[in-house]
C-alpha cells in the first residue's frame, strides 16, 4: 500500500484487510482455501452482530485476494459509509471483536485521511509517529491497537521511521514481539473510548417513528427493514428525472396507506426529517394541515414512499423463475453449523416463530454478504420481494393501526448550547484536565474561604466553589507563559501536547559546530594556508586591522540604528499623544509620592520607553505606564462576549490553552 493506492480511497468509504499470520509454510492453494473457510467462519462469527444493524450505503464484506504486488493473500473489503460516520466506526469494532476471536489474523484499517485509528489518540501520539511514516505500521491484533515502534537504546525492536515496513515484516515483528508492538495505555484508551458502548449502542442509534405508508411498502419493510436505507438515500439525492415517476405511482399507490412503526437510523431520520419536500397534486398523496396531531407521520411516510418509488422506477422487473432455496447450496449448512456454535439462535426451539424469523434473518444474510448469488439492486430486491411474498392482507394492516407500538422521541435532534458544551467538553476531556491543573492552585486558596461559610447550604456552597474555580490570573498567566515558551520549528506546542524530554543544546559545541561550517576557527586551514607560511604574519596584522575597523563600524552602525530607533518611537509618541488611543487602554496608577521617589514607573511610556519634555508652551505632562494585564483579560473577555457562547479566536485560543470560563451569565 504505497502513497498513491492511498488517496485513492473514496472520501465516503473505509478499506479493511485481514492477514493471517503465517507460522508454516504453504502452497498458494492452500493458503487460498484456508482463508475462504475463515470468511465464512468470521462472518458467523459476527453474523448476530450485523443483522440487527442498519447500514447507511454499504455494509461490511470479506472476501478473498490474491497475492499482488508484494502484499501477500488475504481477506478484506471495503465499505461506503456515506453521511453515517458511526458506520466506519461499527467496521472498527468488528474488525476488533474478529481479531480477538481470532488470534491468527491481524487487521489493518484506513480511509481517505490514511490511518484514522491514530487521529482518536493524537494527543498522546510519539513524535516520531506522523501521516508520513504511519505507512503499514497500525494494526488491530487480538483485539488491541498496536504500533511498530522505532529502535531506541531500551528496545532494539522495531523499524526505523525513515524505513516503510512490508506486510510480511509486520506481521512476523507482531507475532513474535506483540508486547513490544501494543499502544501505549493512553492511545489504547482513547481508541476504547471512541468505540465505549458497543454492541449495546447498535440498539441505541435506531429511532422508530410512525408513517403513513403504502401497505406494499410496509410488507417490505416487514420482511427486510434494511431496505429503508437505499430508500431514504433515494429521496434524499432525488433530481427532477427521479419526481416523474412520482406523478402516477403505479407500484406503490397512496390509496392503500396504513400507520405502520418504521425503524430508520438516526442518520436516515434526520435526513428524512429535514427534508422540505411538497407532492406533486397528481400523484395522490396529500398532507393534512400542519397542526393535525398525525402530521409528522403523514409527512415522514409520503417522503418514504417516494424514495421506494424511485428505487423501483429505475429497474427491470424480476425474473418469474423462483431462486434456489438456501438449503441448497453446498456452504449454507456450515454456515448454518457456525450460527448455533456462537449461539445465534439463543436457545430457541426448532420450529418456533422466533426460531423461524431468525433462520430467515440468517438466509437474508446469508444471501448477501456470505454466498452472494444474487448481485440485484436495491430496487430490484423490493420488486423481487412483491413478487415472491404472499398477497397483502390490507383488512389486517388496517386492525393494527387501533393499537400502534410507541414511538421514539425525536427530541436528539434539538440540541442546546448547554448540551453543545456538554458534548464538546466529553471529547475534550483530557484538555480539561490539563486546564485543572492550570488553575489548581488557585482552587486550593479558595477552599479555605468556603470553609469559613458553613452556615449556608450545599448547593451554595458548590456554586461558590465552581465561581472560585475560573480565575482571571489564570487566563493572564496561562497566555503569559504560551508566550514566553519556546518552540521548534514545528510550530507552538499546546499545553496538553505530547512532550518527550526537554530540548537541550550545549552552547560550546554549538559554537564549534558554527565554526567549522564558516569557516571562521583559524585552527582549522586549508592546504593552501599550509603551504604560504612567510606571509602568515603580515596576513594576521592586516586581518587584526580589518577586524577592528570592522568592530566599529559595527558599533556604530548599532548605536545609529538605536537612536534612530529612539526617535521614530519618540516621534510616534508624540503624534499619539494628540489622539485618544491612550484612552482605550488601562493605565497603572501610581501616586505622586512614588514618582517623587524617583520610582522606575514615572518615566514610563506607552512603549516602555520614556520622554524628557516637550516642545516649549506646553505642560510636562507624566505618561502612566499600561495594566497589561488588566487589558489582555479585558480584551478577551469583550471578545468571548462579541462571540455570543458561538465559536469563535477567543474561545479557540483559551481552549487551546486549557482554560475553560463560565458563560456569560450577565444580560445587560
Amino acid at each position: 500500500m504505497d502513497n498513491l493506492q492511498r488517496r485513492t480511497i473514496q472520501e465516503d468509504m473505509v478499506q479493511y484487510q485481514l492477514f493471517p499470520i503465517q507460522t508454516h509454510s504453504s502452497s498458494p492453494q492452500q493458503t487460498e482455501e484456508h482463508l475462504k473457510r475463515l470468511v465464512e467462519d468470521v462472518l458467523a462469527k459476527v453474523a448476530s452482530l450485523m443483522m440487527r444493524y442498519i447500514w447507511q450505503h454499504e455494509s461490511f464484506n470479506l472476501k478473498y485476494h490474491p497475492e499482488k504486488a508484494g502484499v501477500p493473500a488475504h481477506i478484506g473489503g471495503s465499505t461506503q459509509f456515506g453521511d453515517n460516520v458511526e458506520d466506519e466506526w461499527f467496521v472498527v469494532y468488528l474488525l476488533q471483536q474478529i481479531t480477538e476471536a481470532f488470534p491468527e489474523l491481524i487487521a489493518s484499517v484506513e480511509d481517505n485521511d490514511g490511518e484514522f485509528l491514530l487521529i482518536e489518540a493524537a494527543d498522546y501520539l510519539p513524535k516520531w509517529l506522523s501521516p508520513e511514516t504511519s505507512e503499514n505500521r497500525v494494526f488491530l491484533y487480538k483485539g488491541e491497537l498496536h504500533i511498530l515502534p522505532c529502535p531506541s537504546k531500551s528496545s532494539p525492536v522495531g523499524v526505523s521511521k525513515d524505513v516503510v515496513p512490508s506486510v510480511q515484516q509486520a506481521t512476523l515483528m507482531l507475532s513474535t514481539h506483540p508486547g513490544a508492538c501494543l499502544a501505549s495505555p493512553k492511545i489504547r484508551s482513547a481508541l476504547k473510548k471512541r468505540l465505549e458502548g458497543y454492541p449495546e449502542k447498535i440498539k441505541g442509534d435506531l429511532h422508530r417513528a410512525h408513517c403513513f405508508i403504502p401497505s406494499a411498502v410496509a410488507m417490505v419493510l416487514s420482511h427486510r427493514p434494511d431496505l429503508v436505507a437505499p430508500a431514504v438515500s433515494a429521496f434524499y439525492l432525488r433530481d427532477p428525472v427521479d419526481l416523474q415517476a412520482c406523478r402516477s405511482f403505479k407500484t406503490f399507490p397512496p390509496d392503500t396507506r396504513v400507520l405502520t412503526l418504521v425503524t430508520f437510523t438516526r442518520c436516515l431520520y434526520a435526513q428524512l426529517q429535514q427534508q422540505q419536500f411538497t407532492p406533486d397534486k397528481r400523484s395522490g398523496f396529500t398532507l393534512p394541515p400542519r397542526s393535525h396531531p398525525q402530521y409528522k407521520s403523514h409527512d415522514l411516510g409520503m417522503k418514504l414512499a417516494h424514495g421506494f418509488e424511485i428505487l423501483c422506477c429505475k429497474c427491470r422487473l424480476p425474473s418469474s423463475e423462483p431462486d434456489a432455496p438456501v438449503s441448497c447450496n453446498p456452504q449454507w449448512k456450515g454456515f448454518m453449523d457456525s450460527l448455533k456454535a456462537n449461539g445465534y439462535f439463543r436457545e430457541e426451539l426448532e420450529g418456533s416463530a422466533h426460531y423461524k424469523e431468525l433462520t430467515r434473518s440468517a438466509e437474508n444474510f446469508f444471501k448477501q454478504s456470505v454466498s452472494k448469488s444474487s448481485a440485484l439492486s436495491p430496487g430490484e430486491e423490493v420488486l423481487q420481494l412483491l413478487h415472491s411474498c404472499s398477497p397483502i392482507n390490507l383488512e389486517e394492516l388496517k386492525k393494527r393501526e387501533t393499537q400502534p407500538p410507541q414511538e421514539d422521541s425525536d427530541s436528539w435532534l434539538d440540541i442546546s448550547a448547554q448540551d453543545l458544551e456538554r458534548m464538546l467538553q466529553e471529547r475534550s476531556v483530557g484538555r480539561a484536565d490539563v486546564g485543572s491543573q492550570n488553575s489548581s492552585c488557585t482552587k486550593q486558596g479558595t477552599q479555605n474561604v468556603g470553609g469559613a461559610e458553613e452556615g449556608r447550604k450545599e448547593t451554595e456552597e458548590d456554586k461558590k466553589e465552581e465561581e472560585a474555580g475560573y480565575s482571571l490570573v489564570a487566563v493572564s498567566q496561562g497566555m503569559k507563559n504560551f508566550l514566553n515558551a519556546m518552540s521548534s520549528h514545528e510550530g507552538a506546542e499546546l499545553p496538553w501536547s505530547s512532550s518527550t524530554q526537554p530540548f537541550s543544546v550545549e552552547p560550546d559545541s554549538m559554537a564549534k559546530a558554527l565554526d567549522r561550517l564558516l569557516g571562521s576557527n583559524e585552527e582549522e586551514l586549508d592546504s593552501d594556508d599550509l603551504d604560504d607560511d612567510n606571509g602568515d604574519d603580515e596576513d594576521e596584522e592586516e586581518e587584526e586591522g580589518d577586524e577592528e575597523e570592522k568592530e566599529g563600524c559595527a558599533d556604530m552602525n548599532g548605536t545609529e540604528t538605536l537612536d534612530g530607533l529612539r526617535k521614530y518611537m519618540d516621534q510616534m509618541d508624540e503624534e499619539l499623544m494628540s489622539t485618544n488611543i491612550g484612552q482605550s487602554f488601562n493605565l497603572t496608577k501610581y501616586n505622586k509620592v512614588d514618582m517623587d521617589d524617583g520610582s522606575p514607573h514615572s518615566s514610563a511610556s506607552l512603549h516602555g520607553g520614556g520622554r524628557e519634555g516637550t516642545e516649549e508652551g506646553e505642560e510636562e505632562e507624566e505618561i502612566q505606564p499600561l495594566d497589561v494585564d488588566l487589558n489582555l483579560v479585558t480584551n478577551l473577555l469583550e471578545s468571548l462576549s462579541c462571540q455570543s457562547g458561538l465559536a469563535g479566536p477567543a474561545s479557540n485560543l483559551l481552549q487551546s490553552l486549557g482554560i475553560h470560563l463560565p458563560a456569560n451569565s450577565d444580560r445587560a
